[in-house]
């Protein structure tokens, strides 16, 4: 980092952006497998909260990809360059008053936990979206696995690289068991029971 790099202060602070938007900024970040369910999960959560004019962003993993992160691959080092950026842009939406939901594979502990230390640890909230690899390869819904089970993507995580599942997630949610509005709706009420800012 430069020498020469001085932080700006702004004349409006976080707190006045969260009480003219009247709602606590968070972060909302699911993490699992691909083809888990998160971009569904995230969908359905932000059109729920917004149906109830809440203002939100979602972060997708492969929107991010495709823009802010096009450069990187899928190394381990490019994968934790990918988390940091995120962490970074979602650090800069909940300083705007927003509730970011982020739907990122995120696999691994590490990471996510540079994630909530950049985020800030009272506006971090970990959802584990528990969805078992063969089902998750059943759905394929990009063709993602039939092309790792035959060499052809190096790197996918559940096949040739590892996901390391949360231990301690805030919110479980198995896909096999809960539908998107049933989902929706938890996280929804976890995140109002949480204390206002």
């Amino acid at each position: 980092m430069s020498e020469n790099l001085v932080a700006n202060i702004s004349a409006v602070d976080a707190e006045r952006r969260s009480i003219i938007k009247n709602q606590t900024p968070i972060v909302i970040w699911l993490t699992g497998l691909s083809g888990a369910g998160k971009s569904s999960i995230a969908n359905a959560l932000e059109l729920a909260l917004c149906n109830e004019g809440r203002h939100t962003y979602l972060l997708d993993g492969d929107n991010v990809r495709l823009g802010l992160c096009h450069d990187l691959g899928f190394s381990d080092k490019d994968r934790i360059e990918n988390i940091r950026r995120i962490s970074e842009v979602a650090k800069l939406f909940t300083d705007a008053g927003l509730i970011v939901i982020t739907a990122f594979i995120s696999p691994f502990v590490r990471d996510r936990a540079l994630a909530r230390d950049v985020i800030g640890k009272d506006k971090f909230v970990e959802v584990f979206v528990d969805t078992p690899l063969n089902e998750c390869e059943r759905r394929d819904p990009k063709g993602l696995y039939k092309k790792a089970r035959q060499g052809l993507i190096k790197d996918f995580t559940g096949i040739d690289s590892a996901y390391e599942a949360p231990e301690n997630p805030q919110i479980r949610i198995c896909t096999l068991e809960d539908d998107l509005e049933t989902a929706a709706r938890r996280i929804i009420d976890f995140i109002n029971k949480q204390p206002r800012t």
